[in-house]
């Protein structure tokens, strides 16, 4: 075995693609800043689809003259106050409190906005380990992770592709040695 191989074998294997910036103080692996331009878009994409129904009641508004015009304004309004949330705010506090972390016995996913939840999953109920690519995030070079379980699947969103990568093969060796643990 070379020297290279060894030096692998015994260091963590996400420090090459996780710096110690990108580490919250209790060890846990933040997202990437640009996770939030990701989010932008998305909630923006997203946003434009709420602006259909406004449309369509416009059109109705213009072609029948006994239609109310009070729930238009109620519509547009709403769909301004989502526009700049999913633009603006939801998605730099939803990077701000994303947070995982993994090492040979468990995986922690650590979010949420309004409602926190910390997900810890043992290693070995891990079955298979998938990355997940859209448009949006092939655009931004960015990848998901996915992690399923008997019971569920769990996703790590927006992380580079390097890093999405060597996180797969890591949770899929730590599982294959749990496996062989039992």
């Amino acid at each position: 075995m070379s020297s290279e191989t060894q030096n692998l074998d015994t260091t963590d294997p996400l420090e090459a693609t996780s710096s110690s910036s990108n580490r919250d103080e209790f060890g846990r692996n933040t997202l990437p800043p640009k996770a939030i331009r990701l989010w932008q878009i998305s909630g923006g994409l997203f946003s434009l689809l709420l602006w259909i129904a406004p449309a369509i009641y416009t059109v109705i508004l213009i072609t029948e003259e006994q239609t109310a015009v009070w729930p238009l304004y109620l519509l547009g309004l709403g769909v301004v106050i989502n526009s700049v949330l999913q633009v603006a705010f939801i998605p730099q506090l939803r990077w701000k409190y994303w947070r995982y972390r993994v090492d040979e016995h468990e995986i922690e996913l650590q979010r949420g906005l309004f409602v926190r939840r910390q997900t810890l999953i043992p290693i070995k109920r891990v079955q298979h380990v998938d990355t997940r690519q859209g448009p949006l995030y092939r655009f931004f070079d960015m990848a998901a992770v996915t992690i399923s379980t008997a019971g569920d699947i769990h996703e790590i969103p927006a992380l580079t592709l390097p890093v999405a990568d060597e996180l797969r093969k890591t949770i899929s060796k730590y599982a294959r040695i749990a496996r062989e643990d039992l």
